[in-house]
């Protein structure tokens, strides 16, 4: 499988709270409707770890977005579908910038 990961930060004149409230209750369930998606994961922040150890990159975030197709090719056809095109409109409406990668999870514990 492969995955895509967004780290989204909410538009200036909204809320944390707004922005995730509206993540759920409006964004989420046109992500079910996504030809070819198999997983949606929303990542809420709830805090900042920090270590001592390593220095830390400076990004402000409202949470992380993880979506699943079984190959490349079902996420290209499902990035030109109507279903797509509403959720990143939807998306528009409350994220204010974006940081997207196209990810292969390589599971080492679990």
């Amino acid at each position: 499988m492969i995955k895509t990961i967004g780290l989204l930060t909410r538009r200036d004149d909204w809320t944390h709270e707004q922005f995730v409230a509206h993540w759920v209750d409006v964004h989420a369930p046109l992500a079910r409707a996504v030809p070819g998606l198999l997983r949606y994961v929303q990542n809420h922040i709830q805090g900042v770890r920090r270590r001592a150890d390593v220095g830390e990159t400076v990004i402000e975030i409202d949470g992380i977005a993880e979506l699943w197709f079984a190959d490349r090719t079902a996420l290209e056809a499902a990035s030109h579908t109507p279903e797509m095109e509403a959720l990143h409109a939807d998306g528009a409406k409350f994220i204010g910038r974006i940081k997207s990668y196209i990810v292969e999870e390589k599971t080492i514990v679990g």
